[in-house]
């Protein structure tokens, strides 16, 4: 499979950009999801070819880190707090009610291509927990009711 002309384009463009410097692997990586929303397969064997590193590497390196996507991502993405604070105030249950809801588990993406469910590790709201990040949007002390809520914004276009 090829990549097809805007991603390769991109690809390319990460490569030039950063191949020269120290750990070029991951600032090519993370320039190529900056901009297409994800690495796409096809992008390895590229990577892996001017690097000078074997697919496996480059490939390990996409599955390790919780950050890059191989998908696409849906057009809005749902990050649950998975830190200390927000697991002792409830956001395991908000979790499994994310994931009942919205019919995926994490790192997948809903089947109408509208939401994303991702972990994070901590937004900074601690004392307000538990916390998710809608989009870019931080809301803190969140029930399973919000959620619903803040969903149902998200897909009429509200938020």
């Amino acid at each position: 499979m090829s990549l097809q002309d805007r991603n390769r384009k991109v690809v390319e463009a990460s490569i030039t950009r950063n191949k020269d410097k120290p750990g070029a692997l991951l600032p090519i990586l993370h320039g190529i999801q900056d901009s297409i929303g994800h690495i796409p397969p096809e992008a390895v064997a590229v990577i892996a070819r001017e690097l000078n590193l074997s697919r496996a590497e480059v490939h390990g390196v996409i599955s390790f880190y919780h950050y890059f996507r191989q998908t696409p991502p849906g057009r809005h993405t749902l990050q649950i707090c998975q830190a200390e604070s927000c697991q002792a105030m409830g956001s395991g249950a908000l979790t499994a009610h994310a994931k009942a809801l919205l019919a995926i588990d994490f790192h997948e993406t809903t089947s109408d291509q509208e939401f994303s469910l991702e972990p994070v590790y901590c937004l900074g709201h601690c004392g307000c927990s538990p916390a998710l990040m809608l989009d870019d949007e931080v809301h803190a002390r969140v029930t399973p009711d919000r959620l619903e809520q803040l969903l149902a914004e998200a897909r009429r276009g509200q938020q």
